[in-house]
Order: structure tokens, then C-alpha cells, then sequence
């Protein structure tokens, strides 16, 4: 339980840190003290319960810490922050937007919009959750630069890796590694016809000259608008950035526009939009838009799927592999030139665990074996595009138990991942040695696995 519970605090604790600090700053709690002064850092006793509640919430329950574990783990990452600062370790603003981006893009996903996660965290607009987060996120970027410095040379050799896989084993704890899967996919999209294009493009255009003309474009965008959120924002998007994760062609549009300008229809993945610019706010622009999908026919989803089917006809045949009929038909851009191999978005590899797949696709292929091909089935994307795919199994495992040769590589990360965690604990005991560190009231009375009390020797 101990090691789930510091791999669990280790994956989420960046995270944890930047959700517990904005809330902390946005809402303005009551500040009932300093726990500790690390360096030039500090850590709040405030802040010790809500990393708490957040680490419980995003391990669903499977870790519980006590206070002064938690005291502990905070003291880390402020000791590494500090002296990130005096080994002049250096974050570029890019890489900060990024890591802004990104956070913005997962709380907006968290709540459904911009306007939804201002109101939850109390600031005045997003910029003022951007610029909060921007703080919250330098220091973050700070402790993984200066953990990197610190590990760089770190390496594992084969008979490292050895000892390491035996001592598991002599202790009976060696990992049971989950069922996995490789996939790949051939697709087809069911595309609407340039005829339904040009007419989506007109009714746009008459609905922009009826503004101009007078009309209510929210009014326009409650009654026409395909987008999900038009009944709560009446087509209004807030203020966006060229930061702001929005779409490429939208962004470009809404930039090129002077106030109260519209723009003529702009085709996106999401489909075709006009865009109203409300009004410049410094780099921001206040913007709203109408959003209409063209049709996809009954007919030409069904051709689509007997173009799909007569493909893997091919392929059951032996006529053509899978990989080939791939690379000669599937349309979708992101898989075509690896033979439909599909990446895992969190982890960048080839590899899925069974059990975390969407449940849709879960369904589908949890009892097939490796060589096995899905039905063909229809898949839609949230931007609207619709398709018929199928997905063929490259390689599967089941669930079971390390073994040295089959997951040496797997192995090989977790004796070097440890090597790397020896060493960041060798840097902190000697480091905590140099730096300035008061603990307050309640928490010297704390046993901590380092010597963080020193200064009460």
C-alpha cells in the first residue's frame, strides 16, 4: 500500500499543487498560519488539508495520508523549487504558456466552459485565472527542470536491472502487469457532398447580411447555431487569446477583424462559422459565432460503409495485409503512415491498457486475439465528423505476473525509475542540510523520514 501510495502522490502531486493553489488564491480562504518555511517558500496550514482532499479525490479514495505525510511531501517540492532558483535553473515564458494552455484545457473540459471555471475558482475573467496560474505553473516547470538536472546521469545496467527484478521476487512483490493492447485502424469518412457544403455556406451568408441588417446575432445563434453550448451562451465565446486552445482557421478569423466587424462563413473541423467581434480587450479579443454542420446523407453513410466492408473483404482474403489496405485507403491522417497504428495520447506509446480503453471500444475488442479484426462499426467525432472504421489487434497480453524476458523493458523502467528516486532522496537529505527551514507550532512535533526539524537539535 505504501509503494501505490508514493507512486499515486508522485503522478498527481503537480496537478494536485496547481488545482489546491488557485483555489487557495482565487477564493481568498482565511490564512490560519504558516506550517513551514523552506528557502525563500512557504507552505501554508491551509494548504496541507487541501492537497490532502485533492490527492483522496483524484486517487478516488485508494489513498488516505495523514498530515504530516503530506507536510512532508510539500517540503519536497518547495526544497526543489528553492533551489532550482539558486542552481539558476531558467523556464522560458513558451514553455509556461504551454503548461497554461494545457491546465486551461483541462479544467474547461473539467466544467464544459472558460465562463464555468472562472465562476468555480472566483476570479474577475480567465485572464485572471491565467495570470494565477501562470505563477503556479513557472514553479512546477522549476521542480521538473531541477529534478531533471538532478537525475540526468542517472542510467541502469543490464545486472542492475537483475538485482532489482530478483529482489521483487525473493520478496514476493513483483508487479502484476495488466492486459494490454497495440491497435490499428482503417477509416473511412463519410464526407457531405459539395452541394450540402455551398448550401450551408449560403444560409450562413443570409443569416450574417440579416445582422448587418439588424438582427439580433444572439438571437440568430440561439435559433441556428449547431453548437452545444449556444443555449447557455447565446453564441458568445468569451474572450480568447492566440494562446486560447482554439482552432487554427477560428483564431486566424477572429484576429483579422475590426469591432463589430463579421466575418463571411470560415470552414473549421467543427464546420462552417461567421464570427462577430464584440470588442479588443489588450491581447484578447470578446468574441461570439454561429456554428452550422453540413449534412450527411443516409445514402452516402450507407456507401461508405459498403466501401468499408468490401476493403476488409480484401483483407480477409489475403488479397492485401491490413497495413497495406491501410496505407492505400484509410483516410484518417493521423494513423494512415504508421499503418493505422494508434498512439496513447497520455503515455505517447503504442499501448493501451485493456481495462482503461473507452468503454465503447473496450466492448469490442476484449475478447478478440491478437491478429483479430472488429466489425466494422460507425464512429463520430466531437467535432462532427462521421465515419466507419475498423480496428485490428496488433498484439495483445494478458493480465499476469513480471517476468524478466517478456517485460524487460517495463522492468528496465521501474530499476531506473527507482535509481532516479534514491538519488532525488540523497539530493534532499544533503541539500535540506543548507537551506533555511522553520517548521511551525503543531507540526514539529512530526516524524518525518527526513531530518526537516534541525533546527531543533
Amino acid at each position: 500500500m505504501m509503494l501505490f501510495k508514493i507512486k499515486t502522490l508522485k503522478n498527481i502531486s503537480l496537478l494536485a499543487i496547481v488545482l489546491f493553489a488557485i483555489t487557495t488564491n482565487a477564493q481568498k480562504a482565511k490564512i490560519d498560519g504558516v506550517a513551514v518555511v523552506v528557502g525563500k517558500n512557504i507552505v501554508l496550514n491551509s494548504d496541507i488539508d487541501k492537497f490532502k482532499k485533492e490527492v483522496e479525490l483524484r486517487s478516488e479514495g485508494k489513498v488516505t495520508i495523514s498530515d504530516c505525510e503530506m507536510l512532508e511531501e510539500l517540503m519536497n517540492q518547495k526544497l526543489l523549487a528553492h533551489h532550482a532558483i539558486v542552481d539558476s535553473v531558467t523556464v522560458s515564458q513558451g514553455e509556461i504558456d504551454n503548461k497554461v494552455n494545457r491546465s486551461v484545457a483541462f479544467f474547461v473540459n473539467e466544467y464544459g466552459s472558460e465562463e464555468k471555471v472562472v465562476e468555480a475558482y472566483g476570479f474577475n475573467d480567465i485572464q485572471d485565472l491565467r495570470k494565477e496560474l501562470e505563477k503556479v505553473q513557472k514553479e512546477n516547470a522549476l521542480i521538473e527542470k531541477e529534478q531533471q538536472k538532478i537525475t540526468e546521469v542517472v542510467d541502469v545496467t543490464p545486472e542492475e536491472v537483475r538485482v532489482y527484478f530478483n529482489g521483487l521476487k525473493n520478496k514476493e512483490e513483483l508487479p502484476e502487469i495488466p492486459a494490454e493492447v497495440e491497435l490499428a485502424q482503417l477509416v473511412l469518412n463519410a464526407e457531405p457532398t459539395k452541394e450540402e457544403g455551398e448550401r450551408v455556406i449560403d444560409k450562413l451568408n443570409k443569416i450574417r447580411e440579416d445582422i448587418m441588417n439588424g438582427s439580433s446575432f444572439s438571437l440568430k445563434a440561439i435559433i441556428n447555431s449547431e453548437d452545444p453550448s449556444v443555449a447557455e451562451n447565446k453564441g458568445n465565446l468569451g474572450v480568447i487569446t492566440k494562446e486560447t486552445p482554439f482552432i487554427k482557421e477560428f483564431k486566424e478569423a477572429a484576429f483579422s477583424l475590426d469591432e463589430g466587424q463579421i466575418s463571411e462563413p470560415i470552414k473549421t473541423d467543427f464546420g462552417y462559422h461567421i464570427i462577430k467581434l464584440h470588442k479588443i480587450r489588450g491581447n484578447g479579443r470578446e468574441v461570439s459565432h454561429i456554428l452550422m454542420q453540413p449534412e450527411i446523407s443516409d445514402d452516402k453513410l450507407k456507401e461508405t460503409k459498403e466501401d468499408i466492408e468490401k476493403i476488409i473483404k480484401e483483407v480477409k482474403d489475403g488479397t492485401i495485409t491490413f497495413e497495406e489496405a491501410v496505407r492505400k485507403y484509410s483516410e484518417d491522417k493521423d494513423t494512415k503512415l504508421s499503418g493505422g497504428l494508434i498512439m496513447n495520447p497520455y503515455t505517447g506509446e503504442p499501448v493501451f491498457e485493456l481495462t482503461r480503453l473507452p468503454p465503447d471500444l473496450f466492448g469490442r475488442i476484449s475478447e478478440l486475439d491478437e491478429g483479430d479484426m472488429t466489425d466494422v462499426f460507425y464512429d463520430e467525432t466531437r467535432e462532427g465528423e462521421k465515419m466507419y472504421k475498423v480496428v485490428f489487434i496488433r498484439h495483445k497480453t494478458n493480465t499476469h505476473k513480471a517476468d524478466i524476458v517478456e517485460d524487460y523493458v517495463r522492468m528496465q523502467q521501474f530499476a531506473l525509475e527507482k535509481k532516479k528516486e534514491e538519488t532525488l532522496e540523497k539530493w534532499s537529505k544533503d541539500k535540506i542540510q543548507e537551506t533555511y527551514i522553520k517548521l511551525s507550532g503543531d507540526h514539529k512535533k512530526c516524524t518525518f523520514k527526513k531530518d526537516w526539524k534541525k533546527e531543533n537539535k
